[in-house]
């Protein structure tokens, strides 16, 4: 069997970033797959360097890794093998990848491959999520110093900081089918994927490859409301909320009085106004196998 040959990249900062390496690329090794590890630089560069040498793209880091790709990623039209290392690892949540490095390294070998949508806010993709408001404090109150100390605890412990100080801002979010929403907001967020934030999920029947971009806007003027919505944000049912907009589109515009930041997949790329649409099957990923079929749509 002829091997493949992967541009093999590690995040070195990634929280698990030394979790079982060399029993990973013995697997590969084993199921035909050629790592090949350049020099440290900047993701993005090096996968464009690289792309006429190789077959796919391998990553081992978290989802700010995996975001900062994803551009060259499009553009080389190179697949996609993702290990699991950093901390909240939605991406691999959305794909139901193991959370075992080995494990994860398997599915690679095993070769199936799904097309997955990207979401782009001005020009910039991302896979999971871009949010502004509360999320966006979150990300950077968030540094990988704490994110490898305390993992996925860690954003507990940053947000349970933010909420006691919410802060609403003034927004219109326009959406691509005519209809207009003005109100007071402490959170906006547009996904593509299903789940962000450490297992958060964007919308319960959510999927990185439907079409769609989901949306949500929260609207509540004291820190109580969220702890009361905490499980539906869980479940992906925070739209049954009278004080949560949520909605399905392909393409929406969102302005804010002042310019405010907008964070992608955990990192603050961009500004409002913002234009945000998906780009369909963008993306070739590894993954298991998983059943193409739509969810049924929820109870009630």
């Amino acid at each position: 069997m002829r091997a493949i040959r992967a541009l093999f990249l590690v995040n070195p900062k990634a929280s698990r970033a030394e979790t079982g390496l060399d029993a990973v690329i013995r697997t590969l090794i084993e199921g035909g797959v050629e790592p090949v590890r350049p020099l440290n630089d900047d993701v993005d560069t090096l996968i464009r360097r690289h792309a006429a040498a190789v077959e796919c793209v391998i990553i081992g880091g978290g989802d700010g890794t995996l975001n900062r790709a994803a551009p060259a990623l499009m553009e080389t039209g190179l697949p996609l093998g993702i290990l699991p290392l950093g901390t909240a690892n939605d991406l691999a949540r959305t794909l139901e990848l193991p959370t075992d490095p080995v494990e994860a390294a398997r599915v690679i070998v095993d070769g199936r491959m799904r097309a997955i949508d990207l979401g782009e806010v001005n020009g910039r993709p991302f896979f999971n999520v871009a949010s502004l408001g509360m999320s966006v404090d979150l990300a950077k109150s968030l540094d990988g110093g704490t994110k490898k100390r305390w993992g996925r605890f860690g954003y507990i412990l940053a947000a349970l900081r933010l909420v006691r100080r919410l802060e609403r801002f003034t927004a219109e979010i326009r959406i691509d089918d005519g209809r207009v929403i003005r109100g007071k907001s402490i959170q906006i967020a547009v996904g593509n994927g299903r789940f962000y934030g450490g297992g958060m999920a964007i919308a319960e029947d959510a999927a990185p490859d439907d079409g769609m971009l989901d949306v949500y806007s929260i609207e509540v003027d004291h820190w109580l409301w969220l702890a009361l919505m905490y499980p539906s944000f869980r479940a992906g049912r925070h739209g049954r909320w009278d004080e949560v907009h949520a909605f399905r589109c392909r393409s929406v515009e969102i302005r804010t009085r002042r310019p405010r930041d907008v964070n992608t997949d955990g990192e603050v790329t961009t500004h409002t106004p913002a234009k945000f649409r998906v780009l369909p099957k963008a993306v070739r990923v590894f993954s298991p196998p998983f059943d193409p079929r739509p969810a049924p749509p929820a109870a009630g």
